[in-house]
């Protein structure tokens, strides 16, 4: 199920899906309050949850779990600021930051972190560079030796 909300400059525009790929940088998509979506969810574009997301979500650009926002599954974004809770795996290439009222039940990987007194976090982080998954390089055999 593919749902597409886009908000820019404060006015909802309504997006074509042939045209998904010409939206404009500062589109932000949103989960509302009191709405449940189950599925996997993939956006070029920021990611707001204030409702519950039962999915991965995948984005290239900023993640926002508002106070009542909740998603089960694994999250892979450029940046995160987390209030609500999250059960799963969350990686983050650059910043991910806790709020004060943020749960985490599972395995946190990013380069930075800032955690706010207050942020329960349950599970393992691991901290540094790009800590995205390796590419796998073909083992080539040399066909001359014997």
């Amino acid at each position: 199920m593919n749902i597409n909300i886009f908000v820019v400059n404060n006015k909802q525009k309504h997006c074509n899906m042939a045209k998904i790929n010409e939206l404009e940088q500062d589109q932000v998509n949103i989960i509302g309050n009191g709405t449940v979506i189950k599925g996997d969810v993939i956006s070029a574009g920021d990611m707001r949850i204030d409702g519950v997301l039962q999915g991965n979500l995948q984005t290239k650009g900023r993640l926002i779990i508002g106070s009542t926002g909740k998603l089960i599954g694994e999250i892979d974004c450029k940046n995160s600021e987390i209030s609500g809770t999250i059960e799963g795996k969350i990686v983050v290439g650059e910043l991910l930051t806790l709020r004060s009222t943020a749960k985490i039940m599972g395995d946190i990987i990013t380069s930075k972190l800032s955690i706010e007194p207050g942020a329960v976090f349950t599970g393992t982080c691991n901290m540094g560079g790009n800590q995205r998954k390796p590419e796998v390089t073909p083992v080539v055999e040399n066909a001359t030796a014997k």
